[in-house]
């Protein structure tokens, strides 16, 4: 049985005693780490670390002996409680010694098993979804409204009042692997402390990149049109590994925001309203500049910047011309057509 919504919520509360697998499974780690934790803390509660109710295996160990699974489901606690085995890399080699489990119905362990991405043609994962005594769970990648509440749920659990705008910051700027998502909450927690309240730059100050800033300020020069430490600065950006490709991609997500703003102030909203309600927030640094941007490039100059972007981006993966020498010169030739040079 396939388990999302409330149900799932629920199971990582509580666990049904007749579910005796979790498959836990998906492309995010830190999720299927997270939610496999959960559930056996549910079981064990305080005896987490209990070797009599808790058994640790790996795919591997179960390969060199299928009846380890079988053993361990069976075995029982000295102290009494429910045990759970917990196996880590799981993959489909696991899925026979699993469906024995599940045909023999030997002993009450609940058995977690932490996977990857399992697609749907995956036999441990159709096992799981189909039988009675189990249930699959499925981890994919935060969007910004697991973020969100990701956020939120952890800053309450310390009394930590946080504004809104740091919310939206965090969320254009957090990854979208929970466990990457989780360590840099949990600095921010320590930055405010408990009972304690974070505001935008307390956020930036916390999980703030300093190079994705610099990327930031070449990327506004660049479209500000001006040109003086322009060239400087992508230096420095490809002295510290930042690749051509990905400095061309960061100009052509402001372009494309830019085009978006552009659009909507074409159709009589004016620029102010326009920038205000983009989401994420412009970063409060460059709000000033992004207003300007958006008077200053209008909606035909936005198609025009988008296809040289796009052109460019390709000339970088098909052509043998040093990526670095074209990326500076797009960008030292859009500078030229900047605001500030016209």
């Amino acid at each position: 049985m396939k388990l999302s919504g409330a149900q799932l919520a629920n199971f990582l509360k509580r666990p049904d005693g007749a579910v005796t697998v979790a498959l836990v499974f998906g492309p995010d780690d830190g999720l299927v780490r997270e939610r496999a934790d959960l559930i056996a803390k549910a079981v064990l509660g305080d005896a987490g670390d209990d070797p009599f109710r808790l058994a640790l295996l790996t795919a591997d160990k179960i390969r060199q002996d299928p009846a380890l699974l079988a053993d361990e489901a069976a075995a029982m606690s000295l102290m009494g409680g429910r045990r759970v085995v917990r196996v880590r890399d799981a993959a489909d080699g696991v899925a026979v010694p699993l469906k024995h489990v599940l045909e023999t119905g030997r002993g009450d362990a609940l058995i977690v098993l932490e996977a990857g991405d399992l697609g749907k043609s995956s036999s441990l994962r159709k096992l799981c979804e189909a039988a009675d005594t189990a249930v699959a769970i499925p981890c994919y990648a935060d969007g910004p409204r697991e973020i969100a509440s990701l956020i939120r749920d952890t800053l309450q659990a310390q009394r930590i009042q946080i504004a809104d705008e740091a919310v939206e910051y965090l969320v254009g700027n957090l990854g979208s692997d929970r466990g990457v998502s989780r360590q840099e909450i949990e600095k921010l927690v320590l930055y405010a402390g408990a009972g304690g309240r974070i505001e935008l730059p307390d956020a930036v100050a916390s999980v703030g990149d300093s190079s994705a800033l610099e990327l930031e300020d070449v990327v506004y020069d660049a479209l500000d049109g001006r040109t003086g430490n322009l060239d400087g600065a992508l230096t420095r950006l490809f002295l510290e590994g930042q690749a051509p490709v990905s400095i061309v991609r960061a100009v052509m997500r402001h372009a494309q925001r830019l085009h978006l703003c552009a659009a909507q102030v074409a159709a009589g909203q004016p620029a102010d309203v326009v920038v205000r309600g983009l989401r994420p927030p412009i970063f409060f640094k460059y709000t000033d500049r992004f207003r300007r941007q958006v008077e200053q490039w209008p909606l035909d100059r936005c198609e025009r910047l988008l296809k040289r972007l796009t052109q460019a981006e390709l000339d970088l993966k098909r052509t043998g011309y040093p990526d670095e020498t074209l990326c500076r010169h797009l960008l030292l030739h859009l500078a030229r057509l900047g605001p500030a040079r016209r």
